[in-house]
Protein backbone atom coordinates (compact mmCIF):
# COMPACT_ATOMS: atom_id res chain seq x y z
CA UNK A 1 0.00 0.00 0.00
CA UNK A 2 1.60 3.09 -1.22
CA UNK A 3 1.20 6.25 0.56
CA UNK A 4 1.63 9.70 -0.85
CA UNK A 5 3.90 12.60 1.54
CA UNK A 6 0.40 13.77 2.00
CA UNK A 7 -1.02 10.85 3.25
CA UNK A 8 2.19 10.59 5.71
CA UNK A 9 1.80 14.17 6.96
CA UNK A 10 -2.54 13.07 7.71
CA UNK A 11 -1.43 10.07 9.43
CA UNK A 12 2.05 11.49 11.41
CA UNK A 13 -0.14 13.01 14.42
CA UNK A 14 -2.04 9.69 15.14
CA UNK A 15 1.26 7.92 14.64
CA UNK A 16 3.13 10.12 17.67
CA UNK A 17 0.02 9.84 19.71
CA UNK A 18 -0.03 6.48 19.98
CA UNK A 19 3.51 5.71 20.22
CA UNK A 20 3.83 8.31 23.23
CA UNK A 21 1.29 6.56 25.00
CA UNK A 22 2.93 2.96 24.03
CA UNK A 23 5.90 4.20 25.67
CA UNK A 24 3.86 5.49 28.90
CA UNK A 25 2.45 2.41 29.61
CA UNK A 26 5.29 0.42 29.26
CA UNK A 27 7.26 2.46 31.40
CA UNK A 28 4.15 2.19 34.01
CA UNK A 29 3.28 -1.40 33.95
CA UNK A 30 4.85 -4.39 35.44
CA UNK A 31 4.97 -7.01 31.99
CA UNK A 32 5.12 -9.75 34.55
CA UNK A 33 2.63 -9.13 36.51
CA UNK A 34 0.38 -8.31 33.52
CA UNK A 35 1.27 -11.83 31.77
CA UNK A 36 0.48 -13.63 34.89
CA UNK A 37 -3.12 -11.55 35.43
CA UNK A 38 -3.63 -12.97 31.93
CA UNK A 39 -2.62 -16.86 33.15
CA UNK A 40 -4.94 -15.88 35.93
CA UNK A 41 -8.07 -15.01 34.14
CA UNK A 42 -11.14 -16.54 34.33
CA UNK A 43 -11.91 -17.86 30.63
CA UNK A 44 -15.24 -19.14 31.08
CA UNK A 45 -16.24 -15.35 31.64
CA UNK A 46 -13.84 -14.63 28.45
CA UNK A 47 -15.41 -16.88 26.57
CA UNK A 48 -19.08 -15.75 26.85
CA UNK A 49 -17.81 -12.38 26.67
CA UNK A 50 -16.36 -13.11 23.55
CA UNK A 51 -19.75 -15.10 22.28
CA UNK A 52 -21.96 -11.94 23.20
CA UNK A 53 -19.38 -9.81 20.88
CA UNK A 54 -21.00 -11.55 17.88
CA UNK A 55 -25.12 -10.82 18.73
CA UNK A 56 -23.36 -7.05 19.55
CA UNK A 57 -22.57 -7.43 15.70
CA UNK A 58 -25.74 -8.62 14.45
CA UNK A 59 -27.79 -5.73 16.45
CA UNK A 60 -25.27 -2.82 15.51
CA UNK A 61 -26.12 -4.21 11.98
CA UNK A 62 -29.93 -3.64 12.43
CA UNK A 63 -29.06 -0.70 13.83
CA UNK A 64 -27.49 0.84 10.83
CA UNK A 65 -30.17 -1.10 8.57
CA UNK A 66 -32.51 0.98 10.37
CA UNK A 67 -30.59 3.98 9.18
CA UNK A 68 -30.90 2.96 5.75
CA UNK A 69 -34.47 2.46 6.06
CA UNK A 70 -33.52 -1.29 5.10
CA UNK A 71 -32.87 -0.44 1.46
CA UNK A 72 -30.23 -3.34 2.11
CA UNK A 73 -30.24 -6.95 3.11
CA UNK A 74 -29.57 -7.66 7.18
CA UNK A 75 -26.66 -10.27 5.67
CA UNK A 76 -25.43 -7.44 3.21
CA UNK A 77 -25.58 -4.81 5.89
CA UNK A 78 -23.81 -7.65 8.64
CA UNK A 79 -20.89 -8.73 6.41
CA UNK A 80 -20.36 -4.88 5.28
CA UNK A 81 -19.88 -3.38 8.80
CA UNK A 82 -17.85 -6.35 9.76
CA UNK A 83 -15.64 -5.34 6.78
CA UNK A 84 -15.33 -1.34 7.76
CA UNK A 85 -14.42 -2.60 11.33
CA UNK A 86 -11.76 -4.50 9.69
CA UNK A 87 -10.71 -1.56 7.61
CA UNK A 88 -10.53 0.56 10.31
CA UNK A 89 -8.61 -1.66 12.41
CA UNK A 90 -5.63 -1.96 9.37
CA UNK A 91 -5.62 0.77 7.31
CA UNK A 92 -5.75 4.52 8.20
CA UNK A 93 -7.81 7.73 8.63
CA UNK A 94 -10.37 5.77 9.44
CA UNK A 95 -11.33 4.45 6.18
CA UNK A 96 -13.30 1.75 7.09
CA UNK A 97 -15.96 4.32 7.46
CA UNK A 98 -15.88 5.02 3.61
CA UNK A 99 -14.98 2.07 3.26
CA UNK A 100 -18.78 0.76 4.48
CA UNK A 101 -20.50 3.23 2.30
CA UNK A 102 -18.44 2.39 -0.38
CA UNK A 103 -18.80 -1.93 -0.10
CA UNK A 104 -22.40 -0.96 0.55
CA UNK A 105 -22.87 0.90 -2.48
CA UNK A 106 -22.09 -1.83 -4.44
CA UNK A 107 -24.24 -4.06 -2.77
CA UNK A 108 -27.71 -2.56 -2.94
CA UNK A 109 -29.30 0.33 -4.96
CA UNK A 110 -28.82 2.90 -2.68
CA UNK A 111 -25.72 5.60 -3.75
CA UNK A 112 -22.57 6.26 -1.76
CA UNK A 113 -23.99 9.47 -0.28
CA UNK A 114 -26.93 7.95 0.50
CA UNK A 115 -25.24 5.63 2.70
CA UNK A 116 -22.74 7.95 4.01
CA UNK A 117 -24.73 10.33 6.08
CA UNK A 118 -26.51 7.55 8.06
CA UNK A 119 -22.96 6.59 8.69
CA UNK A 120 -22.75 10.17 10.25
CA UNK A 121 -25.48 9.77 12.44
CA UNK A 122 -23.99 6.49 13.39
CA UNK A 123 -21.25 8.03 14.72
CA UNK A 124 -22.40 11.01 16.25
CA UNK A 125 -24.93 8.90 18.35
CA UNK A 126 -22.14 6.34 19.19
CA UNK A 127 -20.37 9.88 20.94
CA UNK A 128 -23.41 11.03 22.42
CA UNK A 129 -24.26 7.35 24.27
CA UNK A 130 -20.41 7.49 25.32
CA UNK A 131 -21.07 10.63 26.90
CA UNK A 132 -24.06 9.34 28.83
CA UNK A 133 -22.72 6.18 29.94
CA UNK A 134 -19.57 8.02 31.16
CA UNK A 135 -21.14 10.44 32.85
CA UNK A 136 -23.84 7.70 34.33
CA UNK A 137 -21.08 5.96 35.77
CA UNK A 138 -19.20 8.69 37.48
CA UNK A 139 -21.08 9.28 40.52
CA UNK A 140 -19.36 5.47 41.14
CA UNK A 141 -15.79 6.55 40.80
CA UNK A 142 -13.62 8.21 43.23
CA UNK A 143 -11.04 10.94 41.41
CA UNK A 144 -13.20 11.12 37.55
CA UNK A 145 -14.01 14.53 37.89
CA UNK A 146 -11.59 15.42 34.50
CA UNK A 147 -13.36 12.55 32.91
CA UNK A 148 -17.09 13.94 33.94
CA UNK A 149 -16.04 17.38 32.47
CA UNK A 150 -14.73 15.69 29.26
CA UNK A 151 -18.21 13.37 29.20
CA UNK A 152 -20.38 17.10 29.55
CA UNK A 153 -18.27 19.17 26.85
CA UNK A 154 -18.82 16.30 24.29
CA UNK A 155 -22.29 15.41 25.33
CA UNK A 156 -23.40 19.31 24.20
CA UNK A 157 -21.13 19.27 21.14
CA UNK A 158 -22.69 16.13 20.49
CA UNK A 159 -26.42 17.82 21.24
CA UNK A 160 -25.56 20.79 19.16
CA UNK A 161 -24.31 18.33 16.22
CA UNK A 162 -27.75 16.09 16.38
CA UNK A 163 -29.88 19.73 16.39
CA UNK A 164 -28.41 21.12 12.83
CA UNK A 165 -28.52 18.00 11.44
CA UNK A 166 -31.82 17.64 12.19
CA UNK A 167 -32.58 21.12 10.99
CA UNK A 168 -30.60 20.36 7.92
CA UNK A 169 -32.66 16.98 7.23
CA UNK A 170 -35.97 19.43 8.06
CA UNK A 171 -35.07 22.40 5.55
CA UNK A 172 -33.03 20.61 3.06
CA UNK A 173 -34.61 22.77 0.29
CA UNK A 174 -33.66 26.31 2.00
CA UNK A 175 -29.97 24.48 2.28
CA UNK A 176 -29.78 23.74 -1.29
CA UNK A 177 -31.32 27.02 -2.79
CA UNK A 178 -28.67 28.51 -0.89
CA UNK A 179 -25.61 26.61 -2.00
CA UNK A 180 -26.93 26.92 -5.64
CA UNK A 181 -27.09 30.81 -4.68
CA UNK A 182 -23.34 30.94 -3.51
CA UNK A 183 -22.17 28.59 -6.64
CA UNK A 184 -23.57 29.93 -8.96
CA UNK A 185 -20.49 30.82 -10.60
CA UNK A 186 -18.90 27.71 -11.00
CA UNK A 187 -21.34 25.56 -12.26
CA UNK A 188 -19.45 22.88 -12.14
CA UNK A 189 -19.28 22.58 -8.52
CA UNK A 190 -22.69 23.67 -8.51
CA UNK A 191 -23.40 20.67 -10.79
CA UNK A 192 -21.53 17.70 -8.15
CA UNK A 193 -22.16 19.55 -4.87
CA UNK A 194 -26.17 19.74 -6.11
CA UNK A 195 -26.06 16.37 -6.03
CA UNK A 196 -23.82 15.41 -3.34
CA UNK A 197 -26.40 17.64 -0.69
CA UNK A 198 -29.34 15.94 -2.77
CA UNK A 199 -28.35 12.58 -2.20
CA UNK A 200 -26.74 13.72 1.78
CA UNK A 201 -30.29 15.00 2.86
CA UNK A 202 -32.15 11.69 1.85
CA UNK A 203 -30.06 10.18 3.80
CA UNK A 204 -30.55 12.31 6.82
CA UNK A 205 -34.15 11.94 6.23
CA UNK A 206 -34.11 9.11 9.04
CA UNK A 207 -34.39 12.00 11.44
CA UNK A 208 -37.58 13.23 10.29
CA UNK A 209 -39.62 10.23 10.56
CA UNK A 210 -41.00 10.04 14.05
CA UNK A 211 -41.82 6.30 14.38
CA UNK A 212 -37.96 5.35 12.11
CA UNK A 213 -36.12 7.09 15.40
CA UNK A 214 -37.93 5.66 17.75
CA UNK A 215 -37.05 2.01 16.88
CA UNK A 216 -33.02 3.54 16.32
CA UNK A 217 -33.52 4.79 19.54
CA UNK A 218 -34.78 1.37 20.79
CA UNK A 219 -31.78 -0.86 18.99
CA UNK A 220 -28.96 1.66 19.72
CA UNK A 221 -29.85 1.51 23.14
CA UNK A 222 -29.56 -2.48 23.13
CA UNK A 223 -26.77 -2.43 21.23
CA UNK A 224 -24.71 -0.47 23.88
CA UNK A 225 -26.50 -2.43 26.60
CA UNK A 226 -24.53 -5.49 25.06
CA UNK A 227 -21.75 -3.63 24.90
CA UNK A 228 -21.97 -2.95 28.63
CA UNK A 229 -22.36 -6.48 29.56
CA UNK A 230 -19.30 -7.54 27.20
CA UNK A 231 -16.92 -5.31 28.70
CA UNK A 232 -18.25 -5.85 32.40
CA UNK A 233 -17.67 -9.67 32.21
CA UNK A 234 -13.87 -9.37 30.49
CA UNK A 235 -13.19 -6.91 33.43
CA UNK A 236 -14.84 -9.75 35.82
CA UNK A 237 -12.53 -12.19 35.00
CA UNK A 238 -9.50 -10.81 36.03
CA UNK A 239 -11.12 -8.33 38.82
CA UNK A 240 -13.63 -10.35 40.57
CA UNK A 241 -14.87 -7.78 42.99
CA UNK A 242 -16.15 -5.99 39.75
CA UNK A 243 -19.35 -3.90 39.90
CA UNK A 244 -21.64 -3.55 36.58
CA UNK A 245 -20.85 0.07 36.60
CA UNK A 246 -17.68 -0.74 35.77
CA UNK A 247 -18.60 -2.06 32.75
CA UNK A 248 -19.99 1.28 31.88
CA UNK A 249 -17.08 3.05 33.03
CA UNK A 250 -14.68 0.97 31.08
CA UNK A 251 -16.63 1.51 27.68
CA UNK A 252 -17.27 5.00 28.40
CA UNK A 253 -13.77 5.77 28.12
CA UNK A 254 -12.23 3.13 25.61
CA UNK A 255 -15.26 5.01 23.22
CA UNK A 256 -13.53 8.58 23.59
CA UNK A 257 -10.22 6.75 23.45
CA UNK A 258 -11.00 5.17 20.08
CA UNK A 259 -11.97 8.71 18.67
CA UNK A 260 -8.86 10.22 19.57
CA UNK A 261 -6.11 10.51 16.54
CA UNK A 262 -3.60 7.35 16.66
CA UNK A 263 -2.16 4.87 14.64
CA UNK A 264 -5.07 1.91 12.67
CA UNK A 265 -7.09 0.12 15.43
CA UNK A 266 -6.57 2.81 18.03
CA UNK A 267 -3.51 1.20 19.09
CA UNK A 268 -2.32 3.01 22.37
CA UNK A 269 -5.21 5.38 22.92
CA UNK A 270 -7.89 2.48 23.38
CA UNK A 271 -5.71 0.60 25.83
CA UNK A 272 -4.45 3.73 27.47
CA UNK A 273 -7.99 4.66 27.97
CA UNK A 274 -9.33 1.78 28.85
CA UNK A 275 -6.81 0.69 31.09
CA UNK A 276 -6.24 4.11 32.52
CA UNK A 277 -10.22 3.88 33.59
CA UNK A 278 -9.58 0.34 34.89
CA UNK A 279 -6.59 1.89 36.86
CA UNK A 280 -8.48 4.47 37.99
CA UNK A 281 -10.79 1.94 39.36
CA UNK A 282 -8.49 -0.61 40.80
CA UNK A 283 -4.94 1.25 41.48
CA UNK A 284 -3.71 -2.17 39.15
CA UNK A 285 -2.12 -0.94 35.96
CA UNK A 286 -0.57 -4.33 34.79
CA UNK A 287 -3.65 -6.20 35.27
CA UNK A 288 -5.88 -2.94 33.72
CA UNK A 289 -3.71 -3.04 30.60
CA UNK A 290 -4.34 -7.24 30.38
CA UNK A 291 -8.24 -6.45 30.47
CA UNK A 292 -7.09 -3.23 27.84
CA UNK A 293 -5.74 -6.38 25.33
CA UNK A 294 -8.26 -8.25 25.99
CA UNK A 295 -10.73 -5.91 24.58
CA UNK A 296 -8.55 -5.39 21.98
CA UNK A 297 -8.30 -9.18 21.16
CA UNK A 298 -12.13 -9.03 21.50
CA UNK A 299 -12.70 -6.16 19.06
CA UNK A 300 -10.44 -8.04 16.05
CA UNK A 301 -11.92 -11.15 16.84
CA UNK A 302 -15.51 -10.07 15.87
CA UNK A 303 -14.39 -7.65 13.44
CA UNK A 304 -11.73 -10.48 11.77
CA UNK A 305 -14.29 -13.50 11.71
CA UNK A 306 -17.32 -11.28 10.24
CA UNK A 307 -15.47 -8.94 7.79
CA UNK A 308 -12.71 -11.71 6.79
CA UNK A 309 -16.18 -14.05 5.92
CA UNK A 310 -17.33 -10.79 4.15
CA UNK A 311 -14.08 -10.23 2.41
CA UNK A 312 -13.99 -14.09 0.94
CA UNK A 313 -17.03 -14.32 0.19
CA UNK A 314 -16.67 -10.96 -2.72
CA UNK A 315 -13.18 -11.74 -3.35
CA UNK A 316 -11.94 -9.00 -1.79
CA UNK A 317 -8.51 -7.81 -0.03
CA UNK A 318 -7.48 -5.70 2.47
CA UNK A 319 -4.78 -4.32 0.09
CA UNK A 320 -7.27 -4.24 -2.89
CA UNK A 321 -10.03 -2.47 -0.86
CA UNK A 322 -7.51 0.24 0.11
CA UNK A 323 -6.50 0.71 -2.90
CA UNK A 324 -10.08 0.93 -4.70
CA UNK A 325 -10.68 3.71 -1.87
CA UNK A 326 -8.07 5.75 -2.89
CA UNK A 327 -8.79 6.32 -6.38
CA UNK A 328 -12.62 6.39 -5.65
CA UNK A 329 -11.37 9.61 -3.09
CA UNK A 330 -9.03 10.77 -5.76
CA UNK A 331 -11.64 11.08 -8.43
CA UNK A 332 -13.80 12.45 -6.47
CA UNK A 333 -11.51 15.10 -5.38
CA UNK A 334 -11.36 15.66 -9.27
CA UNK A 335 -14.52 15.83 -9.55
Amino acid sequence: MNRTPKDIFRWLPGAIISILLIAAILYFVDLRAMVSAIRNANYGLLAIAFGIGFIWMWVRAIVWRTLLRERASLKDVFFTIGEGYLLNNFLPFRLGEIGRAFLLSRKSDMQFMEILPTIVIERVMDLGYSAIILLAALPFVVGAEGAGQVGIIVGVIVFVGVIILYVLARYNQWALDIFHKLSARWPSLQKFGGSFLESFFAGLGVLTDGWLFLRLLFWMTLNWGIAIFSYYLMILAFFPEAQPVWGMFGLGAAAFGGAIPSLPGAVGTFEGAFGGAITLLTGDESTALAVALTGRLYNYINSGVIGGIGLLREGQTLSGIYEQLKNFRTKGEQA
